[in-house]
């Protein structure tokens, strides 16, 4: 190239077609690498599609193969049935050949049964003559049965009123026992699942044989106890009641009536005399109730006893105490905690003065005082019973009677106070006097029928005329009453003890320590009085508790007398349960002769050996003294 020449305008243009190619060919690239994402996303779906294809295909391959399976398996399930059928197809083969000899077999055994039957109705009909003498036989064998039941029946019924009427004249206490049932706090710190369970010490140790026995099953052998009555767990509070009943007749014709309940804490007492668990639940009611105890039945039989009277001759007081750590409270006056003193008369009569006594008209106003008096008793929680009683509760009805005019003392016709004794030159109607001697044949024959257990009305005898021998010589409390003139008192004491109870079983401390020690003191006593009568001792520890002391006339023959007793049928309680059946035991032992007879203060008591017999030329008047029947 010549030099000189300016070639800097060559090297511009130069650079800007360089320029222009290399745009050029920059925006190839980029066209180039925009279509090679769109291929490379290209071949991601290619990829995607492919992957898809082998899947269905791997599935088709899968079908294929099952399919082809089936088909194997549909051949040789073919196959079997082919093979099966064949087998059906033979044994139809061989039951068509048996059916046809079936016609000609079934002719040959109806042909034989015939003849059986045949020869059986000839004998039925030889023997049908012999059959009916047979029924004629059961069916007089079932009359006599029947009557032989109803004998036994009666004369069980006969055997224990003469029972009855033999402890009366002996004087014995009359001991019935009660099972409970199984609660659940017997199980104490077991599971409640195991309550009865042999082995536990909820196990059922003490069962009723019958309604005279009860057994008690200990580790070395099984004792037996029996009583006049024994009622099962599944016997009722009315059950109860109706063997109680019969006591409450005698008392309005002029006998005391003591009913007690005995046992242990938790077996029941309070249930049964009351009907209640909890003494602040329990709700007098007027209407009589399935779960209603002895006093609410008791006092309802009473109402009704006195409505069959003449009106305005009977009154009923009611009085509520309790014995607790041996001092006597009373429950129906505004201080309880006043002390009360217990005073015995020169006959044996026991009462406490300053006791309050409200008079009442119905059971429901018997059973308000009684609740009344239960929201004061003292009871508290021990490990084995929640509603613990810690005092002995004694609900006394006394019913006051009108006596017979004759036992008045008379002044211009009108009757005088009795309160004050009679002078002994006091004159005395005449014909009272004839009266009373022209009743006493009728009167002794009464007491002989009595004797001989034959019941009778006391509204058809004279009121209380009926002298026997065992009539008392005088009333604990025997005055004019204001409108009555002469009166007789007899009470009905019903006494729920508080529970025996053994202190490492209960987990009592303290307080309640004590109470259980005074507790378990007077049932103690109470035992050795029985003791003591039994064996005719010539001294009787009545006062060594207050218990005792106030049931002195009660228990020493003053007072029929009916220990109702209540037991546990668990083996935890084993110990306790002995005990009470024991105690029921020596209660039965005690013969305190005949019970006596409540007469007004005014009648005095003739001893038969000052008496002297007169002779024959002086008797006048009709004999008195009934010939043997």
């Amino acid at each position: 190239m010549p030099l000189g020449i300016d070639r800097t305008h060559f090297y511009a243009e130069k650079v800007k077609r360089q320029e222009k190619e290399i745009h050029a060919k920059d925006e190839r690239v980029a066209q180039l690498e925009t279509e090679n994402a769109m291929l490379y996303l290209k071949l991601a779906q290619l990829h995607g599609t492919v992957q898809s294809v082998r899947q269905e295909n791997s599935s088709l391959n899968g079908q294929v193969e099952s399919e082809q399976q089936f088909r194997s398996d549909v051949s040789g399930t073919a196959i079997k049935l082919h093979r099966e059928l064949e087998t059906i197809r033979n044994d139809l083969r061989s039951l068509q050949s048996i059916a046809i000899d079936i016609p000609e077999e079934f002719q040959k055994y109806t042909t034989q049964a015939n003849k059986v039957v045949q020869r059986h109705r000839q004998v039925f009909q030889s023997q049908n003559s012999s059959m009916t003498s047979l029924q004629s036989q059961v069916t007089n064998m079932e009359l006599a049965l029947q009557e032989i039941t109803e004998r036994h029946a009666k004369e069980k019924k006969r055997r224990q009123e003469l029972h009855n009427i033999l402890m009366e004249l002996r004087g014995n206490i009359r001991v019935h026992c009660r099972i409970r049932p199984l609660m659940e706090f017997d199980c104490g710190n077991e599971d409640s699942g195991s309550l009865g369970k042999p082995g536990t010490r909820s196990e059922v140790v003490v069962h009723f044989v019958d309604d005279e026995n009860v057994c008690c099953r200990t580790a070395k052998h099984n004792k037996v106890f029996e009583y006049e009555r024994v009622f099962s767990p599944t016997e009722s509070q009315n059950d109860i009641f109706e063997e109680v009943q019969p006591m409450l007749t005698s008392l309005l014709d002029g006998y005391n009536i003591c009913i007690m309940a005995y046992g242990q804490t938790g077996s029941g007492k309070t249930h049964t005399m009351l009907g209640s668990h909890k003494n602040e639940d329990y709700n007098p009611s007027r209407d009589p109730h399935r779960d209603e105890g002895v006093i609410p039945r008791a006092a309802r039989e009473l109402f009704r006893l006195i409505s069959e009277k003449q009106s305005a001759t009977h009154k009923i007081e009611v009085s509520v105490l309790e014995i607790y750590n041996n001092e006597i409270r009373d429950l129906l006056s505004n201080d309880p905690s006043i002390k009360h003193d217990i005073n015995t008369s020169t006959d044996g009569t026991v009462s406490v003065p300053t006791l309050s006594s409200k008079q009442v008209d119905t059971v429901y106003d018997v059973m308000c005082l009684v609740q009344h008096g239960l929201r004061t008793r003292r009871e508290s929680a021990t490990m084995v019973h929640e509603h613990s009683s810690r005092s002995h509760l004694v609900v006394t009805l006394t019913v006051i009677s009108q006596a017979p005019s004759f036992f008045s003392k008379t002044s211009s016709g009108s009757s005088q106070d009795l309160s004050s004794p009679r002078s002994p030159n006091s004159p005395r109607s005449t014909k009272h006097f004839k009266d009373f001697f022209n009743n006493i044949p009728s009167n002794l024959k009464i007491i002989q029928r009595d004797i001989r257990g034959r019941s009778y009305s006391t509204s058809s005898a004279p009121n209380l005329g009926n002298l026997s021998n065992t009539w008392s010589g005088a009333d604990q409390s025997a005055a004019s009453v204001p409108g009555m003139g002469a009166v007789i008192r007899t009470k009905l004491q019903l006494v729920d003890l508080a529970g025996s109870e053994c202190v490492g079983m209960s987990g009592v401390k303290g307080a309640a320590l004590r109470e259980a020690s005074n507790i378990n003191k007077s049932l103690s006593a109470l035992a050795d009085v029985l003791g003591a009568l039994a064996e005719h001792r010539s001294h009787v520890p009545y006062r060594n508790t207050r218990l005792t002391h106030l049931l002195q006339d009660s228990i020493g023959g003053d007072a029929k007398l009916l220990v109702l007793l209540c037991v546990s049928p668990a083996q935890r309680y084993i110990t306790e349960s002995l005990q009470c059946l024991g105690f029921g035991t020596r209660a039965r032992q005690v013969q305190r002769g005949p019970t006596k007879r409540r007469l007004p203060s005014s009648a005095e008591k003739v001893d038969s050996s000052s008496v002297r017999p007169r002779s024959a030329s002086t008797a006048t008047g009709p004999s008195f003294i009934p010939k043997p029947t």
